[in-house]
């Protein structure tokens, strides 16, 4: 390693309590996302809560252990956390705290949010950060930290803060890009040694029966070549399972959240990546959550390619490969076909995301098609069995995307295609994959409100 680099690393090392030293009053500051999130200098800045006053925290998908600034201030008076896509950690953090909020954004575009806060303050409501931390590898020899599993807004987020802090994790993978994947010595202002704290891992659950009958639905979509982008949860993990078993050649991936599935399908054999348009031969993603397995997948594999989500989850670049079929979930739909992911009522349980995102580059992608899954019903602790296709979403339930943005919809029902449809024909469809205990009364709403043809049919 140059005797330079090395002298320079040697200068900007220091212990937690040194780097968070000069932290004021007032500050905003930028916690890594999701594995990203500093432990070491949470814990100090926590101690200096005493001394600090107005204190306000931007991270996302908060993910264990509870960070150490919120439990410093029990009252909620000296510390506002943000979330940008809440996780199971945030939703109870929300419910037991006075101090830990959503905030909303368009994930393609947040790096402007700090670029353009820079150029022209009054062009975004943002407030400018002044500080950015964020765990990384260990610096190479040629002077770079990475940042792992957590590309996503990071580097653009470090170079717009006057304080650069990373902590260096010899757990995280070294996951080549792509770009902005990492960031140089000589950009960064304290280095600090971590811990190595172990990285969270996400279980991989297994998928229920009704899953499985969607996936077979989604399945019906998929071909050869197909660029595929799916999350986490039982209708991916179902997904992967039924396309790992199948012959399909020639698979790529470009998505938001590298997750499991996409290991399997590689030693299958089946994602190639080879019929991509950009990034051929290479599985282009942003941030990755999952087991141990696919992190090991991660570490210096040059069959993946680590982006910042201004590329990744750009429609204009989404688009650019052919037949690229984008798989989400939800919670809710209703008549109008307006698709709720995130909330329940008032409460908010997860976050828009990357789904307005990739609805929109999936549709727009030459052969590409967005794919919205969601299981018909649920239950109750009580036993009663509830549809997830209502007349109208609930007053304070989000709408993540839009009726007019929607491709396809699925249950375990079947799938429908809506793009273009108007208001008698989107009730008609959607009631057809509702369940059917469920479809006499949703016509009846469907005819109160005015979106019902006397010559609807339901299948």
């Amino acid at each position: 390693m140059n005797q330079k680099r090395i002298d320079l690393l040697r200068s900007k090392k220091c212990s937690a309590e040194e780097a968070v030293r000069n932290i004021k009053s007032g500050s905003w500051i930028d916690y890594g996302f999701f594995n990203g999130k500093p432990q070491a200098c949470d814990k100090a800045l926590a101690a200096r809560m005493s001394e600090l006053n107005d204190i306000f925290i931007i991270s996302a998908v908060t993910l264990p252990p509870v960070p150490s600034v919120i439990d410093s201030d029990p009252e909620g008076k000296k510390v506002t956390y943000n979330d940008f896509h809440f996780s199971p950690l945030t939703r109870i953090l929300q419910e037991v705290k006075g101090n830990v909020f959503y905030n909303p954004i368009i994930y393609s575009e947040c790096e402007r949010y700090y670029t353009d806060v820079v150029k022209d303050p009054d062009l975004v409501g943002t407030q400018k950060r002044n500080v950015s931390i964020v765990q990384t590898t260990p610096m190479d020899s040629d002077g770079y930290f990475n940042f792992g599993l957590h590309n996503s807004h990071t580097w653009t987020s470090l170079m717009n803060t006057e304080i650069r802090i990373v902590e260096v994790n010899e757990n995280l993978p070294w996951c080549p890009g792509g770009q902005n994947e990492k960031i140089h010595v000589s950009d960064v202002t304290h280095v600090v040694e971590s811990g190595n704290p172990g990285l969270m891992e996400a279980p991989i659950p297994e998928p229920d029966e009704i899953e499985k009958k969607i996936a077979l639905h989604v399945m019906e979509h998929i071909s050869n070549g197909a660029c595929v982008q799916f999350g986490i949860g039982g209708v991916p993990n179902s997904i992967g399972k039924l396309i790992a078993d199948s012959d399909f050649k020639d698979l790529g991936c470009h998505t938001e959240m590298l997750v499991d599935s996409y290991v399997d399908l590689y030693e299958a054999g089946i994602m190639t990546g080879n019929k991509k348009n950009i990034d051929r031969g290479r599985m282009a993603f942003t941030f990755a959550v999952g087991s141990a397995k696919l992190y090991n997948f991660m570490n210096n594999n040059p069959s993946i390619a680590s982006y910042n989500v201004g590329y990744i989850n750009e429609p204009r670049i989404i688009c650019k490969n052919d037949n690229v079929i984008s798989i989400n979930s939800a919670l809710q739909a209703d008549l109008y076909t307006q698709i709720n992911a995130e909330s329940l009522g008032f409460k908010q349980v997860s976050g828009n995301g990357g789904m307005f995102d990739f609805v929109q580059g999936a549709y727009w992608s030459n052969g590409g098609r967005s794919i919205i899954c969601l299981p018909s019903t649920y239950r109750l602790s009580s036993g009663e069995l509830k549809s997830r296709i209502v007349p109208f979403l609930d007053p304070g339930t989000i709408v993540t995307v839009p009726r007019q943005m929607i491709n396809i919809i699925a249950t375990e029902y079947g799938w429908i295609t809506l793009k273009g449809d108007s208001t008698w024909a989107r009730a008609e469809k959607i009631i057809s994959i509702a369940h059917p205990d469920f479809r006499d009364e949703l016509v009846r709403s469907a005819e109160k409100q005015k979106i019902w043809r006397k010559s609807n049919k339901i299948a």
